[in-house]
């Protein structure tokens, strides 16, 4: 079995978004065609509810997924589906915008917000697709055990062992806890892009010493392997997914594959009509 080289690794850098939230961008538009099918990632980790509670108010979205993930804090959601949710410690939600879908995230006030979220492309030919919402609690997430490592199996498989299965795009989301010093490999499939993200700690790959908050995307092969530097512990999520190879046009919560695709969603924004799929539920106030 051949182990994937690294190929290229991205540190997160700092920004601002929605109403004001200070995160980590780690993915964002100069690197979707190496990280194709994913789109943007971004980084929540912080001690100071200024950072956060901002939050992102009511927005738009077609053409993507989004999947937040929390290590720690709470996220209230609420959509134009008529969903209201709140995204604990250890869960996550998986929400397909399709052909439209209006939401807000509020982080709550918490000694430490630590996660992700992940933007992920739909296919041309599901872009348009009624959205969906789905939530992601501790019992559908499965569990596994390595010497040294567990793993927490968000989405795909690992062995014998399923997260949940994903309509779109059949991508595989892990979160990996590996002890002091211990080394994991995890097996890949050869069509696929994987790559990972260091939530806490540095990491040793393949022989490179690697500082926390860094996005390592992978070359070809059939496994990685990644090790918790001696003394210290690591957290880490991995991402693979078989890429689109897919022309994209990007407008801020929007990607679809053309730019005439793009400029009619915002029409449709100004115009009232972007929403296309409701639920029989009352609206939001």
């Amino acid at each position: 079995m051949k182990k994937r080289d690294i190929k290229k690794m991205i540190r997160g850098q700092r920004a601002t978004d929605g109403a004001g939230v200070r995160l980590v961008r780690v993915l964002g538009r100069r690197d979707v065609e190496d990280f194709d099918p994913f789109l943007m990632l971004d980084s929540f980790d912080s001690t100071d509810p200024e950072d956060y509670v901002a939050g992102f108010p009511m927005h738009p979205h077609r053409g993507i997924e989004t999947i937040t993930y929390l290590i720690a804090g709470e996220i209230d959601h609420e959509d134009s589906l008529g969903n209201k949710d709140t995204i604990h410690a250890g869960e996550s939600q998986w929400m397909t915008a399709g052909s439209g879908i209006m939401h807000q995230e509020m982080p709550q006030e918490s000694a430490r917000m630590l996660g992700f979220q992940l933007w992920l492309n739909m296919p041309r030919g599901e872009k348009m697709a009624p959205p969906a919402y789905l939530s992601i609690t501790q019992d559908k997430i499965g569990k596994a055990a390595k010497e040294g490592a567990e793993i927490r199996i968000l989405s795909g498989r690992l062995g014998e062992t399923a997260g949940v299965t994903t309509k779109h795009i059949p991508a595989t989301i892990y979160d990996v806890s590996l002890a002091q010093g211990r080394e994991v490999e995890i097996p890949t499939h050869p069509e696929e892009n994987v790559f990972v993200f260091l939530i806490e700690g540095d990491a040793l790959i393949n022989g490179e010493l690697i500082a926390a908050k860094t996005a390592v995307l992978f070359g070809e092969g059939e496994y990685i392997s990644v090790a918790a530097p001696p003394g210290l512990e690591l957290r880490f999520a991995f991402f693979a997914a078989k890429p689109l190879g897919e022309p994209i046009a990007w407008g801020g919560p929007i990607v679809m594959n053309t730019r005439e695709e793009l400029e009619h969603a915002f029409v449709e924004l100004r115009e009232g009509t972007f929403i296309k799929h409701k639920s029989p539920r009352p609206t939001l106030r």
